[in-house]
């Protein structure tokens, strides 16, 4: 096998994740850019329209995690193999993931033409905004294919250190979105004006360009993986393997879509304008987490495949030149946010009484990027390393029970803005769990790896 086959092995850590994060970077900040620019061409409809895609985000965000947290899974799995020399492995490992991304949009399909109406009955009584909900959400339900099987088929290709391509087919889906939006909404160019349709039918078009992206260049350039009809036959021992990892990842991410749900109750006792500037917020957060995501994506193959292969230092300089990079990256949003909010604010229309809460809630919640880069980081590393769960338990604890409960407690006072200290709250007491993970991690599955000497006190140290 050539150099470039076996560079997760060889090229020094440095450039070695820069090859692999930078391009998944640069194409989840598009992705980034997408999401925001979507709700400010939305929000031109009308109020209720950009409150129906507001109310369909929880079934988005779900179908997301499912679709990620089993790309994760499979990521693991498959760079763990091939850094073992498994190739058999690594071939039933990809058949298997894109057979449980079929399976997957199969049952996201049923639910969404089935359920979707009722979905939005559920909560709410306007009948304008239920016909906008339907409308868009059916519609993205039908075409999810797309979307599932752009990220298996970009996770293969990342798992083999080919994060250019999937930089390729990610960005040109979004960049699709973004270029149709307008066009399929307001009825440029001789289109019909579709409306909320219109965004839902943009969006799918852009994740299935991307799919078949990432399809075609697995076919050309991802040599290491060379599938057969017969990978694609259901094994249970590689789909429990798989989920090992992706499951936590799935749950994890889900219950961020509960924390949202349940923060938004919070807030609107207290102002309507509260939870849309809450709703801004979380638009506007993905410009900075999105590229630690990015790094996070690539570290993952780099760590586990180093697991794999027996290499304790790879896997320890790996882990803390991804944490430099991710706290550098927290830091500059950090500085951005604090220094601009209501420019920021002002990209959606927002009215005075919008900045007044907006403003201090944007530069309040920022505070907690100082420690989430670490946690994100940590997060990783327990599933590259095949021990998901970790990831699991400390999302529960940030989340269920340090956010909601402090944001509840927090909100009797009647003051909107001590609600939004509840995430730097939350955060520091994430980062904690996260230093204790960490070194767990490391004197359970790094440290036995033969080595002249132990890194885990040092990277832990080098944290506090």
């Amino acid at each position: 096998m050539s150099i470039e086959e076996n560079k997760m092995g060889t090229m020094p850590i440095r450039p070695l994740l820069l090859n692999i994060s930078l391009p998944i970077m640069i194409s989840m900040l598009v992705q980034a850019l997408y999401n925001i620019v979507d709700s400010i061409f939305v929000s031109q409809i009308n109020e209720s329209a950009l409150t129906a895609v507001s109310l369909a985000f929880p079934v988005q965000s779900l179908m997301i995690s499912v679709a990620v947290g089993t790309g994760v899974g499979i990521n693991a799995l498959l760079s763990r193999s091939l850094g073992e020399g498994d190739y058999k492995k690594a071939r039933i490992t990809a058949g298997n993931g894109i057979f449980l991304a079929a399976l997957s949009y199969v049952v996201f399909l049923v639910l969404g033409v089935v359920f979707a109406r009722d979905y939005f009955e559920f909560q709410t009584d306007d009948a304008l905004i239920i016909e906008y909900g339907v409308s868009y959400l059916v519609i993205i339900c039908i075409g999810s294919l797309g979307k599932f099987m752009q990220i298996v088929f970009e996770r293969l290709l990342q798992s083999t250190g080919k994060s250019f391509y999937s930089m390729i087919a990610q960005g040109a889906g979004a960049i699709i979105n973004i270029i149709l939006d307008p066009i399929l909404i307001f009825g440029y160019f001789g289109m019909p004006a579709m409306g909320v349709a219109g965004a839902a039918v943009a969006t799918i078009i852009g994740q299935t360009v991307a799919a078949m992206l990432a399809i075609i260049f697995n076919i050309k350039v991802n040599k290491e993986i060379s599938m057969k009809l017969k990978s694609f036959k259901p094994n249970l021992g590689i789909i429990g393997q798989i989920y090992s990892v992706g499951l936590p990842s799935i749950v994890m991410q889900s219950i961020t879509s509960v924390t949202t749900y349940g923060i938004n109750n919070i807030l609107i006792r207290l102002s309507s304008t509260a939870t849309a500037a809450f709703g801004i917020y979380f638009k506007l957060q993905s410009f900075v987490f999105m590229p630690v995501f990015g790094l996070n994506n690539g570290m993952v193959p780099i760590v586990a495949y180093n697991y794999g292969a027996k290499q304790k230092q790879r896997i320890t300089d790996t882990i803390r030149l991804s944490i430099k990079f991710a706290f550098g990256v927290m830091i500059f949003g950090l500085v951005l946010i604090q220094l601009i909010p209501d420019k920021i604010l002002l990209l959606f229309n927002a009215s005075e009484d919008m900045l007044n809460i907006g403003v201090p809630a944007l530069r309040i919640i920022s505070l907690s990027y100082i420690f989430a880069g670490i946690s994100i980081v940590a997060s990783s590393v327990y599933q590259a390393l095949g021990n998901g769960m970790l990831s699991l338990i400390t999302a529960v604890l940030r989340q269920l029970v340090a956010l909601l409960p402090v944001a509840y407690w927090l909100s009797l006072s009647g003051q909107v803005n001590s609600v939004w200290w509840s995430y730097p709250i939350a955060e520091v007491i994430s980062f904690i769990v996260s230093l204790v993970f960490l070194k767990y991690i490391f004197d359970r599955k790094v440290a036995p790896l033969e080595s002249e000497c132990s890194y885990s006190e040092d990277l832990v140290e080098s944290l506090q």
